[in-house]
């Protein structure tokens, strides 16, 4: 189906979903993949796995557990933002959605989806119930403009057998560094004995990673990288000093050279290096590798956030949340959302078992998930995280625009000054056209 039909097709199909089952109907809308064939109408979400299973079965044990209410489904493709444009532009955008965090101040700032602050009331949650990373990540304009349901970002995934090998593991836990000097030392030691990088990187197409670590690092030594709406400040001492270590890396070939997301997840599970620095999202899967005899990962995986080297121990974070297009709505309808928040917040330690981090600081608490593997190795993300400020519109773009040019400083394609400057250039260009 071409993309202009198909989404004419999805328009209807939720404007024609009037039911006459007396029943409260609310629309969720959602990424995560679809996966009905293996979970639809299962409710038993301890068996569960992965974000789609676990979705799935979360929306239909709320509809098992609540027979006046039904949640109906809408799948998307991944982000799905644009055809929730298009939908809010014919005045039928959904009851429900999901939608990173950064992303929701783009439609905050225009009125196009509400603060939730009334639905979380209705439900009993208050927003000091969530981690300090989530609170951040939903707050802005004096209220709360979505449920939080988890924070993601980078970590190191790092196997255990290598960094034995080149002995760097202490107390049966990998040895990290706490200075740059430090990584350079490790990444030299770590080569020399095992023969194999020490950092797996994915330096082409995935403009997130480089974004993240540029991010990270400046947000370390308190740069302010968005003084203003209007403005980004990268080509500063503080971005120049970290793009120049991150360009150290390649040029001393410490770290895999042009590989795509794809290579290097291959790479990582085929204990082709050290340490993989990419998402939380990746924890369900390299730990099937752990747990798998005769896999290279074989009971030796370990996962950490990105380590302090200098400054404050911060890292970028974003998160995923459930936000409430603006629309007309009965009582019951509004009702019927808050009753969703209550359940969704209720199981967030089902979908913390995804790899995110809970949006819940009960959660974190919870002994069911300090029980799960390397939990309590990775729950200080929901502290460190922190998200760009709120005021900040069109993060994904700008995220696009960074890492692009942040590759071609940190692999040498351009000089560090003239990739910053023109990724300053261009963000303030991209902001300037913002209403």
């Amino acid at each position: 189906m071409r993309p202009i039909a198909a989404a004419l097709a999805a328009l209807l199909a939720l404007g024609s979903c009037a039911r006459s089952d007396d029943k409260t109907h609310i629309y969720l809308q959602r990424f995560f993949g679809e996966c009905g064939a293996e979970y639809g109408g299962s409710i038993d979400v301890s068996k569960a796995e992965g974000e789609c299973g676990i979705i799935t079965t979360l929306v239909d044990r709320f509809n098992a557990e609540n027979p006046d209410v039904h949640v109906d489904v809408n799948v998307i493709a991944w982000p799905g933002y644009p055809q929730l444009t298009a939908q809010m532009a014919a005045r039928d955008p959904p009851d429900l959605v999901t939608m990173h965090e950064g992303v929701i101040s783009d439609y905050a700032s225009k009125g196009l989806v509400e603060p939730v602050d009334s639905y979380l009331r209705a439900a009993g949650i208050s927003p000091a119930d969530f981690t300090d990373a989530a609170r951040q990540g939903v707050t802005m304009y004096g209220h709360v403009y979505g449920l939080p349901w988890d924070t993601h970002g980078g970590l190191f995934h790092v196997n255990t057998a290598l960094f034995a090998k080149a002995g760097l593991m202490r107390g049966g836990k990998p040895v990290l560094p706490n200075t740059w000097d430090e990584l350079f030392a490790q990444a030299r030691q770590f080569e020399q004995r095992t023969g194999k990088p020490y950092l797996i990187q994915s330096n082409v197409g995935d403009t997130a990673y480089a974004a993240r670590n540029l991010y990270t690092y400046m947000m370390a030594r308190g740069a302010v990288i968005f003084p203003d709406p209007k403005h980004i400040r990268l080509n500063t001492p503080i971005g120049v000093e970290v793009a120049t270590y991150f360009r150290r890396i390649n040029a001393e070939k410490l770290g895999t050279q042009n590989m795509d997301t794809p290579a290097a997840i291959a790479a990582f599970v085929n204990g082709e290096g050290g340490i993989y620095p990419t998402g939380t999202w990746m924890i369900g899967s390299f730990e099937a590798e752990a747990e798998t005899p005769g896999r290279p990962l074989y009971k030796s995986y370990a996962v950490f956030p990105y380590p302090r080297l200098w400054g404050e121990h911060v890292e970028y974070v974003s998160g995923h949340s459930w936000v409430v297009p603006a629309r007309k709505r009965t009582a019951q309808q509004r009702a019927a959302i808050a009753r969703f928040f209550k359940f969704m917040a209720a199981h967030n330690y089902d979908w913390a078992r995804t790899g995110h981090i809970p949006a819940f600081k009960a959660v974190l608490k919870d002994p069911r998930f300090k029980a799960l593997p390397h939990r309590d190795d990775i729950a200080p993300l929901a502290e460190i995280g922190r998200p760009l400020p709120s005021y900040v519109l069109r993060q994904n773009a700008i995220e696009g625009i960074v890492g692009e040019e942040a590759v071609a400083a940190f692999t040498g394609q351009k000089t560090i000054p003239q990739a910053l400057a023109s990724a300053e250039r261009r963000v303030d260009v991209l902001l300037a056209q913002v209403d």
